[in-house]
């Protein structure tokens, strides 16, 4: 799942940040609200969470402009204001939820977590293509024969794969969807967990296998 966070505490951007990233978020971090707006208006996230005191363009003014173009992205403000009113004008303003600084990690993950629940495309926890199972809970996947607990960037990868059976996902797509636009991450890192995960899938017995089309991305096709 892919959120963008947009934050002008730099140390704060960062702690969170890594926070989400061992929860098996991907995360973009910007540190304005007219950059949270330019990446809204061309990215493609699952949720975003948008500090409401931020340079150049509030969050608020940054979601009023989001829903305006009916973008119904889940959006978390985050703010450092705890009075009533402030609330209300997030809510009304078409916010999904609030939250206060400081706040607990914990706290702010079950947020995400129940902001986006209903915006899943596969509601259920568990994905399932041929006999693997890849377990959003637990970040485990698994076969009839044994499981493997996956990093952060193998569990994303094989989620975008599993929820897009057969369709061709291109290294430029695992890039952005999952090193995010600013990474300087080379290419050729997306072969490097490619491998990572066949080599899982084989141990484990798996009857589908990651396909690559020459020059052209990766699709999973189930072998037998």
């Amino acid at each position: 799942m892919r959120l963008l966070f947009a934050e002008d505490e730099k140390s704060l951007s960062k702690a969170v940040r890594t926070i989400l990233e061992k929860n098996n978020y991907s995360v973009d971090t910007v540190f304005d609200g007219e950059e949270a707006l330019a990446y809204l208006e061309n990215g493609h996230y699952d949720g975003a969470i948008l500090d409401i005191m931020m340079p150049k363009l509030d969050g608020i003014s940054v979601l009023k402009a989001i829903r305006e173009k009916g973008n119904r992205i889940p959006i978390l403000l985050l703010t450092a204001k705890s009075e009533v009113d402030d609330k209300v004008l997030g809510l009304d303003s078409g916010a999904n939820d609030y939250l206060t600084k400081p706040f607990a990690a914990k706290e702010l993950l079950a947020r995400i977590r129940a902001m986006t629940r209903n915006q899943a495309v596969h509601p259920d926890a568990r994905l399932h293509v041929g006999n693997i199972t890849l377990d959003s809970a637990s970040f485990e996947l698994s076969s009839p024969t044994g499981s493997f607990r996956l990093a952060n960037k193998e569990y994303q990868m094989m989620e975008l794969l599993m929820r897009n059976p057969q369709n061709l996902i291109s290294s430029e797509q695992f890039l952005e969807r999952i090193w995010g636009y600013d990474s300087e991450t080379e290419i050729n890192v997306v072969w490097v967990y490619i491998s990572y995960l066949r080599k899982k899938l084989e141990a484990l017995g798996a009857n589908i296998q990651i396909k690559a089309a020459r020059n052209t991305g990766y699709f999973l096709e189930e072998t037998a």
